[in-house]
């Protein structure tokens, strides 16, 4: 087993470090990173410049690539033949902090996976529900012991095609955790705001800004999982279709003529 281990957060983030050590008992692993932070990036791919891949060490000097793309773009390398042994399972993490809900759309983290399955090889996503109010450095000891033992379990009995996880672990240890739960993507509550400033030349720039983003935590979703102190797993896949409004659209434009 070849493992892939990227993240969102830079070849130097403490959880791509934990992740990658964990994972070593589940097979070979290759970590390939970017040079720094990629948070909130989506999915990225780079089609308009090259890109340039070194050698480097994690912090405690585990071997590692880097390279000035982003999270989907180490995928990308990795998968095209970047390594030298063909890749059985990407994981990405481990993010300090949850991605639930529309999170998914915005996470580097949780792109990265997708770009593993839609180049027809398994992904997962790993975040810390770390507390927004935390001082000192975060312990992903737990998360990653989690991580290892979900890639273990896909290793044995493979996921369905097309299918990433994305695996959310509340912060502490495993023996507080009431255990893993399989999801559905629950609500993400934003409050973004738009913060205006003046340069020295008076000239403005804009921040977005606003308070940290919570959840409702409805039974059975991401957000409700975590609340409630399970580790949350939620399938996702890249076929985004309404299907359900398929007739009530086609429904609404039959009308709708191109010629007169």
């Amino acid at each position: 087993m070849h493992i892939l281990v990227t993240n969102d957060d830079g070849v130097s983030a403490p959880g791509l470090n934990a992740l990658a050590h964990a994972l070593e008992r589940v097979g070979r692993v290759t970590v390939l990173a970017p040079d720094r932070n990629w948070s909130a990036s989506g999915h990225v791919k780079t089609m308009h410049r090259p890109l340039r891949v070194w050698e480097t060490t994690l912090a405690d000097g585990f071997p590692a690539l880097a390279t000035d793309g982003a999270p989907s773009d180490c995928v990308a390398l990795a998968l095209l033949g970047m390594v030298d042994t063909p890749v059985d399972l990407v994981v990405s993490g481990i993010n300090p902090h949850a991605n639930l809900g529309h999170d998914v759309t915005y996470s580097g983290t949780v792109t990265a996976a997708m770009e593993a399955v839609i180049a027809g090889v398994p992904g997962l996503a790993v975040s810390l529900d770390s507390p927004e109010d935390h001082e000192g450095p975060l312990d992903f000891g737990p998360a990653a012991e989690v991580a290892a033992r979900l890639a273990a379990q896909v290793t044995a009995d493979a996921l369905p095609k097309g299918v990433l996880l994305n695996i959310n672990v509340p912060y502490g240890p495993i023996e507080a955790m009431r255990g893993i739960t399989v999801t559905r993507q629950g609500l993400r509550v934003y409050r973004d705001e738009l913060v205006r400033r003046d340069d020295p030349r008076g000239r403005p720039y804009y921040w977005i800004g606003g308070q940290a983003p919570t959840g409702v935590a409805d039974e059975g979703t991401d957000v409700g999982a975590l609340a409630a102190g399970f580790v949350s797993v939620t399938p996702l896949q890249l076929d985004l279709t309404a299907r359900e409004q398929l007739s009530a659209v086609s429904h609404q434009l039959s009308a709708l003529r191109l010629q007169p």
